[in-house]
């Protein structure tokens, strides 16, 4: 069960700093399913519906299975396909070189889990039931700046570009580099909802807090600087 964090006292904290409403997401990679979460029941189109699913308020579980309609983030979360369905990735990495919409070369490049979890967890990050890897947040470009600002301040790697396609590789990225922001592509805008002027910033649950404290710094900051940069329009602009 989770442990090491205010989960519900952060995803307060934070929004309210950040002025956003979406929920966000916690995902934890598991080696085994856990007891007393919910295992997800039915299908989906994606691996990131289920971000949508949880930033909704649902808190579950999936297994390998659960994840078999998507070929793309299969690969991203190292989860082997079984026989029948390594058909449809054949198909859909044809479809993707034939529009000319990803390179083969590219796809060794794509950062992905280092190893196949046994269950994933979603849910909003309130009501974590166990301690997240990372966590999604679902933004509109000024609330993902200070995100990221922030996460800067506190220490984290930030130098890495904002990811494009596919959406679902800035999870393992994350794992990896610290703090992701992604850009969302169009499959995971379709499944999710995204809309045009959002994105998303993805932080690892064990960084939560410190970027959190650090957000007070850099929001605090940036009021002053809106103000300043304001003062200084009116004064210097002419037409």
């Amino acid at each position: 069960m989770s442990t090491s964090g205010n989960w519900r006292g952060l995803e307060h904290e934070i929004l309210t700093m950040i002025k956003a409403s979406t929920r966000p997401v916690a995902v934890a990679f598991l080696d085994a399913e856990p007891a007393g979460v919910k295992k997800y029941e039915g299908r989906q189109p994606s691996g990131c519906s289920f971000w949508r699913l949880a930033a909704e308020g649902r808190t579950f579980y999936t297994i390998p299975e659960n994840h078999f309609n998507c070929a793309v983030g299969a690969y991203t979360h190292n989860i082997a396909l079984s026989p029948e369905r390594e058909k449809d990735t054949e198909q859909t990495l044809k479809m993707l070189f034939d529009l000319g919409y990803v390179k083969p070369e590219e796809i060794p490049q794509i950062p992905r889990l280092l190893k196949a979890p046994k269950a994933i967890v979603y849910s909003p990050l309130a009501n974590a039931p166990v301690d997240p890897d990372v966590v999604l947040f679902r933004l509109r470009p000024a609330a993902a700046m200070l995100l990221e600002e922030a996460a800067g301040r506190a220490g984290l790697g930030t130098g890495t570009p904002a990811l494009g396609r596919p959406t679902c590789m800035a999870l393992p990225a994350s794992l990896q580099y610290g703090a992701i922001a992604s850009l969302g592509c169009i499959g995971n805008r379709i499944y999710t909802g995204l809309d045009e002027d959002e994105m998303y910033v993805v932080l690892r649950g064990k960084d939560l807090a410190s970027v959190a404290e650090a957000l007070h710094v850099v929001s605090g900051a940036n009021e002053a600087l809106r103000d300043y940069a304001r003062g200084r329009r009116e004064q210097l602009s002419s037409e």
